[in-house]
């Protein structure tokens, strides 16, 4: 199994279902680093050592571990119901937010949801949203004017790698800039 596959495998356990290997995230999505390793090592390779270049190498910024390692979380993008503890603050002007162009009449007559997640990720980087979006298909990225929304008394929360959430997205707020 390859680290990327690893990191897969963690963001899936920490963020969606971290019973698939018998462990409960806290109220805040933290979770026993030692109880992360035994779990992920019952049935393959794994150690402390994989879990520290796993967090120390993610590109996205998706994992966090507390001040003595002994508890680790995902930062965003949790379909369970947690409190990160993010707190509300002012956006750029703009974000961006990829998709895949399935959901393009979706989204343009609803706005982005959540979906299966807790909030809507958007990214301060318009690649790293194509990156996002590509990940199901042709992607399709979406610029947000976050500051409008945020003038308007919608709540934005930074959370990390620039990285962003919202609760939703309304359509009057988006405009599609990948027409290709």
């Amino acid at each position: 199994m390859t680290l990327k596959a690893y990191s897969k495998y963690l963001s899936y356990i920490l963020r969606h279902h971290p019973e698939a290997i018998g462990i409960t995230l806290d109220d805040h999505g933290w979770a026993s680093v030692e109880e992360i390793v035994k779990g992920i090592a019952c049935d393959r390779e794994f150690s402390m050592e994989m879990l520290e270049t796993i967090v120390a190498t993610d590109e996205k910024h998706r994992y966090r571990f507390n001040e003595d390692k002994s508890l680790i979380r995902a930062e965003y993008g949790h379909s369970v119901s947690i409190d990160t503890q993010h707190q509300p603050v002012e956006p750029p002007e703009h974000l961006f937010h990829g998709t895949a162009g399935i959901s393009i009449p979706y989204i343009e007559a609803e706005g982005i949801k959540p979906m299966q997640r807790t909030y809507v990720h958007m990214s301060e980087s318009y690649l790293a949203a194509r990156v996002i979006g590509g990940r199901h298909g042709k992607p399709i990225v979406y610029r947000v004017r976050s500051g409008d929304m945020y003038r308007d008394g919608y709540s934005f929360r930074q959370v990390t790698g620039g990285m962003w959430q919202a609760e939703y997205i309304p359509p009057e707020y988006i405009e599609r800039i990948d027409r290709k």
